[in-house]
């Protein structure tokens, strides 16, 4: 259960904390879980494509997958093949 004393903590205060040590299991419920089902896809790229994203990946301090996957998203929303119940930002 949360901590009652101090409802509003922040992630920070939180992780200051486990890092002296401190239990902070009150903080968590345990019935948390991530639902993001992902499916592996390969995907064929040219290796300028690769020397590109890996360039970029460097330069942001990401992964390639990460470059990827913002690439990706960006090209589908401003595209307008955003996901059904996404909102698209107004131009």
């Amino acid at each position: 259960m949360p901590n009652k004393s101090n409802p509003n903590i922040g992630a920070e205060e939180i992780a200051g904390r486990a890092s002296r040590g401190e239990d902070i299991s009150s903080f968590f419920t345990g019935k948390f879980t991530v639902v993001r089902p992902i499916r592996r896809v390969n995907v064929d790229l040219t290796e300028g494509m690769l020397t590109e994203l890996d360039a970029r990946a460097a330069r942001l301090n990401v992964s390639r997958q990460a470059v990827i996957k913002t690439l990706l998203r960006q090209a589908l929303d401003q595209n307008g093949a955003s996901r059904p119940g996404r909102k698209r930002k107004a131009s």
